[in-house]
Order: structure tokens, then sequence, then C-alpha cells
């Protein structure tokens, strides 16, 4: 679907403003007033008319199955004299609630188990393994905390501490990269076949990302890299004045440095589907995610929140009891673990541990994939009407799809 119309980068996209002619679908249910354009010019109900050839005037009503005909109840995608909105595949082509979003992406999981946990599991399992060799033999000793030290010291030990644990955090983080490069490239492509309603096999989802991943790449480093320039920029003033007073200093920029960081990363969130997607280049994809996302960044921020929440509970859940069990065999590290000490865990607490991990992973990846995907998706549809695009390319009678031109293969 590489060259399917609405998947390749649109130029002069009207994300500033739509033309008012296109009709549009029913609104989401839970709409919170979003930067979404609707046309105040809309047909007769049952009356949609499907787009035209470019240069062509109107052409004649068509009724469509699931298009035509006055709506029937009041939930989601209907309205009084409106059409429900297609759905060829996992959600309905018309701007989405968040609920949409993340059934959405649930649903992809479904629909495509085979292939999601495929590339989740592989890509779990060696990120774990990584992960485990690093903890037993490369990570230092957590730095001790004298609990009586004066507020001073306890401070500066603080620091010292979390210097430690990001130290500590890094060769994991640098796994934690590797892996979610394959796993965004891969299921973007997946979840961007399952929004047509189509199937796809892991070696398809390859080959179609594999050209992409360099600049994936590029992405998924220099976004860290530019929050810790940032953040070593807040931090970096009140570390070189030194005392009680360039401690507080160091505080304060770091949480400055954070807001921004935070700020930054919603408004580049779309950019890794804009690039798989939309074949385009690191600094392209992350102008494009920050048009996108103009005048939507709350609504961003909560539905990325909430999917971090659901994701996070979900890994607690799992995690939890299997974290119970490893302390229970390991009797070292549960002995430490009552003493009050920092306990040493051995392999057996780091293999359960890590079972459980495991586990969680290949469930919350293709969930946190699905959910920026969608947002993507949907942002288009509210911004550039893509939801006209997609129903062509799905092949929903009444849009154009049997036009020349049009590319409902897939491929």
């Amino acid at each position: 679907m590489n060259d399917t119309p609405g998947w390749a980068s649109p130029g002069s996209a009207p994300s500033d403003g739509q033309d008012a002619t296109v009709p549009r679908p029913a609104e989401p249910a839970d709409d919170t007033g979003s930067s979404s354009k609707w046309s105040s010019a809309q047909p007769p109900a049952g009356q949609w008319s499907p787009p035209s050839a470019p240069g062509a005037g109107p052409s004649a009503p068509r009724t469509a199955p699931g298009w035509g005909g006055p709506a029937q109840g009041g939930g989601p995608g209907h309205g009084w004299g409106r059409p429900p909105a297609a759905k060829p595949g996992v959600i309905p082509l018309r701007p989405l609630g968040v609920g949409e979003i993340l059934d959405g992406s649930v649903s992809t999981l479904r629909a495509h188990w085979r292939t999601v946990l495929g590339i989740s599991l592989v890509v779990a399992v060696i990120s774990q393994i990584g992960d485990i060799l690093v903890q037993r033999y490369l990570l230092p000793q957590p730095v001790e905390v004298d609990p009586n030290a004066d507020p001073s010291e306890a401070l500066r030990q603080a620091l010292d501490s979390a210097q430690s644990s990001l130290i500590a955090l890094a060769p994991s983080l640098v796994i934690t990269i590797i892996g979610t490069l394959f796993t965004t490239a891969v299921l973007t492509m997946v979840i961007s076949r399952s929004v047509l309603g189509r199937s796809v096999t892991l070696p398809e989802a390859w080959n179609e990302a594999r050209p992409r991943l360099p600049q994936l790449l590029g992405l998924t480093l220099l976004l860290p890299l530019m929050s810790l320039v940032i953040m070593t920029a807040g931090i970096l003033p009140g570390v070189l004045v030194g005392s009680d007073a360039g401690v507080a200093l160091s505080l304060l920029g770091g949480l400055a440095a954070f807001a921004v960081i935070l700020w930054l990363m919603i408004r580049f969130s779309l950019a890794s589907p804009a690039l798989m997607l939309e074949r385009q280049g690191v600094l392209a994809s992350m102008r494009r995610s920050a048009k996108l996302v103009r005048d939507a960044w709350w609504r961003t921020f909560g539905v990325l929140a909430l999917t971090l929440l659901l994701t996070f509970l979900v890994s607690l859940v799992i995690g939890v009891p299997f974290g119970l069990i490893a302390a229970a065999v390991d009797s070292d590290g549960l002995g430490g673990l009552l003493t009050g000490s920092v306990p040493d865990f051995g392999w057996p607490y780091l293999i359960i541990t890590g079972i459980g991990t495991v586990i969680a992973s290949a469930i919350t990846y293709p969930i946190s994939a699905g959910v920026t995907v969608l947002l993507y998706v949907d942002q288009r549809i509210r911004r550039e009407a893509l939801d006209l695009e997609l129903a062509r390319a799905a092949g929903v009678p009444g849009y154009g799809s049997d036009q020349p031109g049009y590319d409902t293969s897939g491929n």
C-alpha cells in the first residue's frame, strides 16, 4: 500500500484547512472539539455524493452499502439524517474517539495475532535476554543513601543516586530503543493494512518496512539525543555554580527542561508513522508531525498518557505475580529484601521476572504502536479528509475505487 492514495506524502496537504465542498461523515460521539474542519454546507440526508474526478462536475448520487440512507440509532458514527461511516477494517473511516483508537489497536492485535505476536515475542525475548545479561554483569552497585544525613547532604545523595540510576539505565535504554525500532517499523505496516481490512504476513510487513529502517533509526536516536541535550542545558548551570544554591538551581532547571522535553515529544509523537507511511525523511517527518499535532497537543497528550497508563497497568498485573514468585524462589534476594538492604538477586529471579516482562511486552508493544498509528490516521482524517482516500483504497463502493489511478492492491 506504499503507493495507495492518502499514504503518499501530500506535499502541500491542506492541513490548515480543507475544501468546504468535501462531504464529511459523522463526528464521533466523544469528540471534544479538536481541530477538525467540518463543512458548514452538508448534502441532504442519504445523498452523500462520491468524489468526482479532478476537473469534473459533481457526480450523481450513488447508494453504497453502509453509506446510503438515513442513519438508524444514535451511537458513534450515527446522527440525525447522517449515514454511518464505512468500516472496511479495524476503525470506522471518520474522526475517531479516544475509545475507538484504543479499540482499534486491540482489534488489530486480535485480527492479526500471528503476525503481531510473532514480531512482538521475538523482539521482547531478544531484548530481555540482553537486559538480563546487562543487569547481571554490567550494572554498578546502587548508591547507598544515608537516612540520617542533613537536608543538604541528603539532596546531594539523591542527585548522586539519580545520576547512578541514569547511568545504569543507559544499556537497557539502548536495548529498548533497538527493540522499539523493529516493532514500530513492522507493526506500523500491519496496522496500516488493518485499517483497510487487509491481511498481512510477517514477511510482507518486514519487506515493506525494511527500506525505511535507516531513517527510522535516525529518528529513534535523534529524539532521545535532543532530550539529553535539553536536560543537560537545564541542569548544567546549577552544577557549575555548586553549593546549595547550585543544587536548587539544578532542580529548577531540570524541571523546566522536563517540561520542554514533554512538549517536544508530544509534538513529534506522530513522526514515526509519517516517516514510515509517507516515506518522509527524518526532519521532514518531524515537521509533518508538528503540523498534524498543532492545535491538538492536549488531545494527543491525553490519548498517549492514557495509553501509557493502561500499558503500565497491564505490565503491573502481569509482572507483579512473576516478581513475587521470583523473589520467593531466589532466597538470597528475598532475604536481602526483608532485612532492608539492597537485594542481590540471582539468576532465578532474573529469569522468572524476564518471562513476565516478555509476556507483558508482547501485549503492550502492539497496543502502543497501534495507538500512535491510529492517532496519525485520525489527525489526517480530521485535517485532510484522509477518510475519503482510505475508502477509495479499501474499495468502498461509491468512492471512485474503480477509477483509473487508484491502486487498491495494497502494493
